[in-house]
C-alpha cells in the first residue's frame, strides 16, 4: 500500500469526510482528493494538525501503526458511541456536549476536575 492509499484508508478508518479533512489542514477537498490519488502531499504542518485531531500520521507516512489503532477501541461501545459524537460534532455541539457531562456528573458528585485535585 502507497501513502496516498494509507491516506484514504486512514481517513475511513476515522469515519472523516473529505471535507473534514480539508477543514482541519485549511485546504479545499480537491486538494485532499490530490493527496488521496497520490497527485501531492500534505506539509509536515498539515500532517501535524491531523496528528493533533487523532490521524495517525506515522502510519501515513511509514506503514507501520505509531499509535494504538484508536483510542475509542478499547473502550465500551456506549462510552465510543459518544466520543465519536463528539469528534463529529462543531464547536458548538462540542461545547454543548462537555456542558452537559459535567453536569451530570457533578449532580452525582463525580466531576472529573474535582478527581484531578
Amino acid at each position: 500500500m502507497e501513502v496516498y492509499e494509507r491516506m484514504k484508508s486512514e481517513r475511513e478508518r476515522l469515519g472523516w469526510t473529505q471535507p473534514g479533512v480539508a477543514a482541519l489542514t485549511q485546504v479545499g477537498k480537491t486538494t485532499v482528493i490530490n493527496w488521496e490519488k497520490g497527485a501531492s502531499s500534505p506539509t509536515a504542518i498539515q500532517l501535524e494538525a491531523l496528528a493533533k485531531a487523532g490521524f495517525d500520521v506515522m502510519y501515513v507516512v511509514t506503514g507501520q501503526r505509531g499509535l494504538p489503532l484508536s483510542p475509542t477501541e478499547t473502550l465500551a461501545p456506549r462510552v465510543r458511541a459518544l466520543v465519536d459524537n463528539y469528534q463529529a460534532a462543531d464547536e458548538a455541539g462540542k461545547r454543548v456536549i462537555e456542558g452537559t457531562a459535567d453536569l451530570a456528573a457533578h449532580s452525582h458528585g463525580k466531576r472529573a476536575e474535582d478527581k484531578k485535585m
